[in-house]
């Protein structure tokens, strides 16, 4: 061998032996491929994901429950994608490259390291380029609070750059196992379905698999989306949603007079005590009495009704109650519940003061009319003009004054038969109040402690992945080590 060729191989090892020199002269060769040999193409590849996601979640993330964790679901499957397919080809594509050059003197530890660096970069260049197209599509950011550092969305990007990272390395250690880009790319499928499937947040898992979840990077990476989205504090939007569609359906069902009385008698019921609370009736004076009558067309055609026969003004009111076609008279109320014109002529009735004036006999040649004018129902009604009659009361006391009627309480039992539909009881109700009852148990219903916005939650997660990107790093060191077995 001449002494050209020995000083010349010196030379070449001499180049190769540290672990750190040859870690950065990989490194120049991987950002020259980034360059040279289109590897930059995964930047607008993650510009197009993230746009289109980004128009999917836009109005949804961060403004409900529901939208903000499908919104954090969608933001994991994108970095998984982008961090699985920038590695799963770049060590079986070389394969032969590698042993050639492990046999010469390269240091297996020093390739691997050289790629998480540059695998590194391009996961932050794609975390910075899906961030700034969610953005551009309407993502608010700006509605999450931060955690760690001063500002949320460094919070949110450090998460996704993890989550991304731990998929590249696991993606990483396959291109190790794959002896083709072919086996590789057939493989890569079921590692996806496997990571989404088994993320334990989207889908209900059979009890005998939810062991796999912690195998699974998207359960951590889901988990750490959601707390920082604070999930469990936004408002829980399907049942409002639901609510509002369901105005036109009809219901119905038969109750008895009993089981109403008893419901609205509930008191505990927040419902029910916010309707028994509520003011009815007014105070009237005699003289807006008078006005209300005046206008009454039904009261005017009593007026010119006749009198069928020789009759007393007790017989005429008598009339009044007892006629089916003076109904609505008699059912005109004051604002009062009980206070119509029925229930004042039968106390009139029974006033033993006024009973000489209702003695008063009138022949069958007048008119209703004529009988007011006679016992000066008009200088009456003036007289007292401003005496105040009626009040104010609420629903739960006029619920309570027909409940303490032995009549009432004589038909309790009686059935009838109830037809509405769900807006006409929203509406009777509130239905703004009943979303947000509705939304209140619903969303505590749907607490998960794992979703709590807490810093100790983020770290925690923050941990797992941490976990999963040098774990994963390792085993592809390990795994091409034994390049050198392979007898292709």
């Amino acid at each position: 061998m001449s002494e050209n060729t020995v000083k010349s191989r010196r030379r070449f090892r001499a180049h190769h032996r540290g672990r750190g020199a040859q870690v950065f002269i990989y490194l120049g060769k991987l950002l020259r491929m980034f360059v040279y040999q289109n590897d930059w193409k995964v930047l607008p590849m993650a510009a197009l994901i993230a746009g289109l996601v980004g128009m999917v979640i836009r109005r949804r993330m961060f403004v409900n429950m529901e939208g903000t964790l499908m919104g954090a679901f969608a933001v994991v499957c994108v970095c998984i994608w982008n961090g699985c397919f920038n590695s799963i080809q770049v060590i079986c594509r070389e394969r032969d490259v590698i042993k050639r050059e492990h046999r010469s003197g390269m240091h297996i530890s020093s390739y691997i390291c050289s790629h998480m660096l540059y695998q590194l970069f391009i996961c932050i260049a794609q975390v910075g380029v899906t961030l700034y197209v969610t953005m551009l599509t309407g993502v608010k950011y700006d509605m999450g609070t931060p955690m760690i550092t001063p500002w949320f969305i460094v919070d949110f990007g450090i998460s996704m750059i993890m989550i991304t990272y731990a998929s590249d390395m696991l993606s990483l250690w396959i291109s190790t196992l794959a002896r083709t880009t072919t086996t590789a790319m057939t493989i890569m499928p079921f590692v996806l379905i496997f990571q989404l499937v088994f993320s334990g947040g989207m889908l209900t898992l059979p009890e005998w698999t939810k062991s796999l979840t912690p195998f699974t990077i998207s359960n951590p990476g889901l988990k750490v989306i959601a707390a920082q989205a604070d999930t469990n504090n936004r408002p829980y939007a399907t049942i409002a949603s639901m609510v509002s569609k369901m105005r036109d359906n009809e219901i119905g069902g038969t109750v008895t007079l009993g089981q109403v009385l008893d419901l609205m008698a509930d008191e505990d019921n927040p419902t029910v005590a916010e309707i028994r609370s509520k003011e009815i009736g007014k105070i009237m004076t005699i003289g807006e009495i008078k006005e209300a009558l005046d206008s009454s067309e039904s009261f005017a055609k009593l007026r010119e009704e006749r009198i069928v026969d020789d009759t007393s003004v007790a017989d005429l009111l008598k009339l009044v109650v007892e006629a089916d076609s003076l109904q609505a008279v008699r059912d005109y109320d004051f604002g009062l519940p009980g206070f119509t014109v029925g229930k004042v002529i039968e106390e009139l009735l029974k006033d033993d003061d006024l009973q000489e004036m209702l003695s008063f006999q009138v022949t069958k040649a007048m008119t209703v009319d004529d009988v007011l004018k006679a016992i000066d129902a008009e200088g009456l009604m003036e007289q007292y003009k401003d005496v105040q009659v009626g009040g104010v009361t609420t629903v739960g006391e006029a619920i309570d004054w027909l409940s303490s009627i032995d009549d009432v309480q004589a038909q309790r039992d009686r059935s009838f038969t109830l037809k509405t539909t769900v807006g006409k009881l929203l509406d009777m109700v509130g239905e703004d109040k009943v979303k947000t009852f509705l939304e209140e148990k619903a969303a505590a219903a749907s607490y998960k402690a794992e979703y709590e916005n807490n810093p100790s939650n983020i770290i925690k997660y923050w941990e797992h992945l941490v976990l999963f990107i040098f774990g994963f790093a390792l085993l592809a060191m390990i795994t091409l080590e034994f390049i050198d077995k392979d007898k292709r």
